[in-house]
């Protein structure tokens, strides 16, 4: 039977402009970041959906062969509900690898609208903005899971939706082999971290399936990044566990983001990895961007088919 999920949950799914997808590494850590759900879910069947780039060939690969994902709908800026709730989604994801063009047109589209307005139109943008649609293949989550906290800090006792939350935290794993320590510089990481106002860290629950959950950045020390949550959000030991803190605009027309992969030691984060972009505050040179990346992502994804499945 498919998983359903309260009516509560169901308007900040339908209605947040942003959340957070994690999905697990080979090592077993988790990578978190933020994408645009468009409020696309099927509650009948038990599935929500978000959309990602081919592009993304190491993400793709990654879900292909290890589909649990976990989506955090953990903020209502600029969507169309203010309902309190925090929204963890856990499930196994499908890649539509050839979208139907009657899904995209009709489905995908029509939703993107209500949350960004109409695209732009005329001959340069319908061909510069062919290769962003082109790019993009829908994710479909089959829900195992849907956990509602009362608000957005995870406070309090959950309601849970489907399978039972596991009822211990995951043990503690082995260290990686180059160490746990920090391998970027903490400090600048901390600053970053600290200008984005939501901050969410990743790790695996001992059923294999990612958890996103809000964090507080504190200080910076020889350690790491301390970490504070509410209770019970942080899991005890060690861990890799993912890092993500970004901001966004209305319509998404100015983005920021900050990510990370490391190593979680009992509330202090040593960051192993980062990344990050700035995306401008100006609709025209959004899409112009986008354009561009799509067309890179889409030579990226055809040079990957060309050279056959990665090892």
């Amino acid at each position: 039977m498919p998983v359903t999920w309260s009516d509560a949950a169901d308007e900040i799914i339908g209605g947040d402009l942003t959340a957070a997808v994690a999905y697990v590494t080979p090592a077993g850590g988790a990578v978190v970041t933020a994408v645009a759900p468009i409020g696309l879910r099927d509650r009948a069947a038990g599935t929500v959906t978000f959309t990602t780039s081919l592009g993304f060939g190491r993400k793709l690969d990654r879900l292909r062969r290890e589909p649990r994902v976990a989506l955090a709908y953990h903020a209502r800026d600029h969507g169309l509900s203010e309902r309190p709730e925090y929204v963890l989604v856990q499930g196994r994801a499908t890649i539509v690898e050839e979208p139907d063009r009657e899904y995209l047109e009709g489905v995908v589209q029509p939703a993107a609208e209500r949350f960004m307005g109409p695209p732009k139109r005329g001959v340069f943008w319908d061909r510069w903005l062919s290769a962003y649609y082109a790019d993009r293949v829908p994710v479909h989550v089959d829900v195992e899971r849907v956990v509602v906290w009362p608000d957005l800090r995870c406070t309090g006792q959950p309601d849970v939706f489907g399978s039972p939350l596991p009822a211990e935290p995951a043990p503690s794993q082995s260290p990686p082999r180059k160490g746990t320590g920090p391998r970027v510089a903490v400090d600048a990481a901390q600053r970053k971290l600290t200008r984005l106002p939501h901050r969410l860290l990743a790790h695996v629950q001992p059923d294999g399936y990612p958890a996103v959950l809000p964090v507080k950045i504190g200080a910076a020390c020889t350690a790491g990044i301390t970490l504070s949550a509410a209770d019970r959000v942080l899991p005890p030991g060690g861990r890799r566990a993912g890092l993500l803190a970004h901001d966004y605009r209305p319509k998404l027309i100015g983005l920021a983001a900050r990510q990370h992969t490391g190593w979680l030691q009992d509330g202090v984060y040593a960051p192993h990895t980062e990344s990050g972009f700035t995306a401008p505050a100006n609709k025209t040179l959004l899409l112009l961007g986008n354009g561009y990346l799509a067309r890179r992502g889409l030579r990226r994804a055809r040079r990957a088919a060309a050279a056959g499945p990665r090892a």
